[in-house]
């Protein structure tokens, strides 16, 4: 297991922070503006943020570490200090109103489950990042696939196995070609435990940490 931390790597992650926070500080923003403009309702409008946020920061950034990084050293300070940026809104008082709610602070538990999930991945199986990026990928983009078809659906957070329906759609086939039969299982597992949440346990929390639990059973056990 390789922990030489080369040059690349700094500027990767410089690169990918920089992106990261385009989308949040900039981006979205101007999104938020153009969808409340045209007179779609704060709430529904912060909630397809949050999930744009996901797919084009949690997603492409976790897709982009196999390809990019030896060790996940680099990923894990990346999503820590992330956590504490969006923490700090909360803590304050002034939220970053585009896409942060008073209700909860899931994007936090969001940036901390990445870092967590992909670290102890690439841990456990000797330095295969898939094992981790996968339940984060499903967390960020299956997630999103969800939140949106309910938003367009309800205008609103809720529940919704129509929502959980798209996001197995998405979620199956990408385990499948990624990790094969424990791919697609942990992907419809996911789907399942979306549903489901109980504050302050977010399906941040419960979606990766389900998928990263079969994903790690199976190479246990080999299926």
């Amino acid at each position: 297991m390789s922990i030489v931390v080369s040059t690349q790597e700094v500027a990767a992650t410089a690169l990918l922070f920089i992106w990261v926070i385009f989308v949040a500080e900039i981006l979205t923003r101007k999104l938020y503006s153009w969808m409340v403009g045209r007179d779609m309702q704060h709430n529904v409008a912060v909630y397809y943020n949050r999930k744009i946020i996901h797919i084009l920061t949690g997603g492409f950034v976790a897709f982009l570490v196999p390809y990019i990084f030896e060790t996940p050293i680099f990923p894990f300070v990346m999503a820590s200090f992330l956590a504490v940026f969006l923490f700090i809104p909360h803590k304050k008082g002034k939220l970053m109103y585009w896409f942060q709610v008073k209700e909860n602070a899931y994007e936090v538990s969001f940036c901390v489950m990445w870092g967590f999930i992909i670290t102890l991945g690439w841990v456990v199986s000797g330095g295969n990042f898939w094992i981790g990026v996968l339940p984060v990928i499903f967390m960020s983009v299956g997630d999103a696939i969800t939140g949106i078809v309910r938003n367009i659906l309800y205008k609103k957070r809720t529940k919704s196995w129509w929502g959980n329906l798209a996001m197995a759609a998405f979620s199956v086939p990408v385990g499948a070609v990624a990790l094969g039969l424990a791919g697609a299982i942990a992907g419809a597992a996911a789907s399942v435990v979306e549903h489901f949440e109980s504050n302050p346990i977010d399906d941040n929390i419960t979606v990766p940490l389900s998928a990263f639990l079969i994903l790690v059973l199976a190479r246990v056990f080999a299926f």
